[in-house]
């Protein structure tokens, strides 16, 4: 069964860098797209970047776009999610999720069907 886990959030300045991580156990993610969602309180969960299995496609919310970079190693099963220029709005929980569709990078939440527990970015103005 595929797990997925988050780490790398923190506390950070605006303007600051985070690297977020989305480590699988149980099977090879090179089978799946990943997305990475957020969802900061009292709004509604938002789609900020996927990537196809092999790596070749990928997606940016226009929020983000610049800013942020997804890569994956298909060696340690880990998708990643390069955060920088922080700004205080990208505070929010965030979670990859993972899509048996491997190829699919559009930034449609049901079309993901595992999850991880998610981490909390906290971006301080």
């Amino acid at each position: 069964q595929l797990q997925l886990v988050e780490s790398g959030g923190g506390l950070v300045q605006s303007g600051g860098s985070l690297r977020l991580s989305c480590t699988a156990s149980g099977v090879a993610l090179n089978n799946y797209a990943i997305g990475w969602f957020r969802q900061a309180p009292g709004k509604d969960r938002e789609g900020v970047s996927a990537i196809s299995g092999s790596g070749g496609s990928w997606n940016f919310a226009t929020s983000v776009l610049g800013r942020f970079t997804i890569s994956r190693d298909h060696s340690k099963n880990t998708v990643f999610l390069q955060m920088n220029s922080l700004k205080s709005e990208d505070t929010a929980v965030y979670y990859c999720a993972a899509s048996p569709l491997a190829d699919y990078v559009l930034l449609r939440a049901e079309k993901f069907t595992s999850w991880g527990q998610g981490t909390q970015v906290t971006v301080s103005s």
